[in-house]
């Protein structure tokens, strides 16, 4: 069965990076994770990820002069490993328009609030604030603008009436999990049956 590179760039502990890896060991799932790569040294994921035999890197962004030049390199690691999709997973880096425009329709991230609503951050808090009832997570294309690239799927929880930030956010938590393998079968499978390539 033909499946789709991909990478996968974290910076802390890995939740949903596991939650991937652990969807890629099944035969039918049309994505291998070829590279787990990490912009910071000690993010937790990287243990996680060795653990399960996948090939990770570290690329210190600290350790570069500049943001282009640390892009650069990772674009360079990305297309020498011939990768074909990039889920973002905790990766606290917001990427150029040089670097989203390179890899436009193969870039993957999850947010946690129903887009269009809370982009940015605090989304559990604003969330609460509004009074609404209905929260969730969604999985979108990343483009050159925050939060704003094409919705993939979206997961709903309701927001109860004693959650906290902290609450509200473990619980969706569990809906992420899901949310992210989900949505990068989706993508795989279009690109598999498109027959695209970079």
């Amino acid at each position: 069965m033909h499946k789709i590179k991909t990478a996968v760039l974290i910076s802390g502990r890995g939740s949903n990076m596991l939650a991937i890896l652990k969807a890629a060991q099944d035969n039918e799932y049309p994505a291998v994770v070829e590279v787990v790569i990490s912009n910071r040294p000690l993010a937790k994921g990287l243990e996680k990820a060795e653990d399960l035999g996948i090939k990770t890197l570290i690329l210190d962004h600290k350790a570069y002069k500049s943001k282009s030049e640390f892009e650069k390199d990772l674009d360079e690691i990305l297309k020498n490993l011939r990768i074909q999709l990039i889920c973002c997973a905790g990766f606290m880096r917001i990427l150029s328009p040089w670097f989203v425009n390179r890899w436009k329709g193969k870039l993957l991230n999850i947010h946690p609030s129903l887009l269009p609503k809370y982009k940015g951050l605090n989304t559990h808090k604003r969330a609460i604030n509004s009074g609404d009832i209905i929260h969730g997570c969604s999985v979108h294309f990343i483009n050159s603008e925050l939060d704003s690239g094409k919705v993939i799927l979206q997961k709903r929880i309701k927001i109860l009436e004693d959650d906290t930030p902290q609450t509200l956010s473990e619980r969706l938590l569990v809906k992420e999990l899901e949310a992210y393998p989900q949505a990068l079968k989706i993508v795989a499978d279009e690109l598999i049956s498109s027959k695209k390539t970079i």
